[in-house]
């Protein structure tokens, strides 16, 4: 089944075992209602680490059952962070969630040589898929938050994560847009160097499991009417399931602009670790967080 709208992956995942998810320090309301509102819809188990007084009163503030989860106390945000990621290591977690603790300390206890959940030498990369009401189906994008500026081989990494998302949604051969400013060859540009390098090893069978054009701009990747009118032959172009950004600026604008302009709903987390990482802002709608949570699961 081809998901094509962010909610069908609840029905998915009832009917799978659960995955259990670990939120690192759990000490605000916006986690703790994101991972109950998660629970009841009957997606995950959680387990909660941070301080156990302060979870109990956020829930009984917000009318949540406590026994829904499972508490380990610990009240310093990187010690939390650090026991989130042993109970992981341990097999006692499938998806890692960000809480109370900011970015960097997340991260870092991600990529911790020695109690972190990176293999060495691993890309992270941040995926987002989106529902956008102007577009026909899912949009998979990358990289919005991680990457400043990645290689051709970090590229060739963000479309192995990109692809096993699509797959994960039901997408047996997604179509994949390498996105530059412009579909024209320009040697003077990377981001159409790059495009031109990946797609061709795709068409050659060296990266397998897709179908890719580039570079193409976005326009071209999405819109079946310029498509038309420019007269491109493309198998990706005006359909693209996946686009793959040229650097974070360009990744993040975009993103930033579904969400403002189109109003999009969003599904997003951290590929390239052990499990996959939910990356949640306290800006984040609680759909957000809801969809976060299911796509992380339907990964793990």
């Amino acid at each position: 089944m081809e998901i094509r709208k962010l909610e069908q992956m609840f029905e998915v995942l009832r009917n799978r075992p659960k995955k259990r998810l670990v939120a690192a320090y759990a000490n605000d309301d916006h986690t703790i209602c994101a991972v109950s509102n998660a629970v009841d819809h009957g997606l995950i188990d959680a387990t909660l680490v941070g301080d156990e007084a302060v979870i109990a009163k956020i829930c009984a503030s917000e009318n949540i059952d406590m026994k829904k989860f499972k508490i380990v106390h610990e009240p310093e945000d990187v010690k939390a962070a650090a026991k989130a990621c042993d109970i992981i290591n341990s097999g006692e977690g499938d998806i890692l969630m960000k809480g109370l603790l900011p970015t960097d300390k997340y991260m870092r206890a991600i990529l911790n040589k020695e109690r972190g959940l990176c293999p060495p030498n691993v890309t992270l990369a941040h995926i987002a898929v989106m529902e956008n009401p102007n577009y026909h189906k899912l949009l998979i994008a990358s990289d919005c938050a991680i990457i400043p500026a990645p290689d051709l081989k970090q590229k060739q990494t963000i479309l192995k994560y990109i692809t096993t998302t699509a797959k994960a949604l039901g997408i047996a051969t997604p179509k994949v847009a390498f996105i530059a400013a412009t579909e024209q060859m320009s040697a003077g540009m990377q981001a159409c160097v790059d495009a031109a390098i990946i797609a061709k090893m795709v068409d050659r069978g060296q990266i397998k499991g897709c179908i890719a054009d580039g570079p193409l701009s976005l326009d071209l990747a999405i819109d079946a009417e310029a498509v038309a009118i420019k007269g491109l032959k493309s198998p990706v172009a005006g359909d693209a399931d996946c686009l793959l950004f040229p650097n974070i600026e360009s990744a993040n604008v975009f993103y930033k602009c579904c969400t403002k302009f189109d109003h999009s709903e969003i599904g997003a987390m951290v590929m390239g670790a052990k499990v996959p990482c939910v990356l949640s802002s306290r800006g984040d709608t609680s759909k957000t967080k809801l969809y976060s949570i299911a796509l992380a699961a339907m990964l793990a």
